[in-house]
């Protein structure tokens, strides 16, 4: 399920991405942390268009894959591209997950979840930190 990746195509040292992003940012980001639960700017946002990499720009999740599984973060049933996002084990804190990471820069993201019931076409939850995304509402 989670396969070696690529090399992200964005690649900075840690003193160059400090310089890019905020302290809150980085340390989720480039540090795998998480924000609190329900404190997260997207958490119940409903607005339509695509959310970016907050450290990169690149497009990872869209809001017709958005819904809301009231779990405290932006719940996403499938990135907006298959190749959007990589998948990693992550063992940490004594429990088994699957993180998520952008393919374009590899910055932590969430993690992901599966066969938890919701009514979802994938039986998928991508529960992402508010602070790794950036929505860019649809024009028009």
């Amino acid at each position: 399920m989670t396969a070696p990746s690529p090399r992200a195509k964005v690649q900075l040292t840690n003193d160059e991405w400090r310089q890019k992003l905020t302290p809150q940012e980085f340390a989720v980001l480039r540090q795998a942390g998480t924000e609190r639960p329900f404190t997260g700017e997207y958490t119940d946002t409903k607005t339509t268009g695509v959310y970016e990499c907050r450290a990169c720009g690149a497009e990872l999740f869209r809001s017709t894959e958005k819904f809301e599984s009231h779990c405290g973060w932006p719940s996403f049933f499938d990135p907006a591209d298959s190749d959007a996002v990589v998948l990693r084990s992550d063992d940490s804190g004594g429990m088994h997950r699957v993180e998520v990471l952008c393919a374009n820069c590899h910055s932590h993201l969430g993690h992901v979840f599966e066969g938890e019931g919701y009514p979802t076409p994938t039986d998928q939850r991508y529960c992402i930190n508010s602070i790794c995304l950036r929505l860019v509402p649809a024009t028009g």
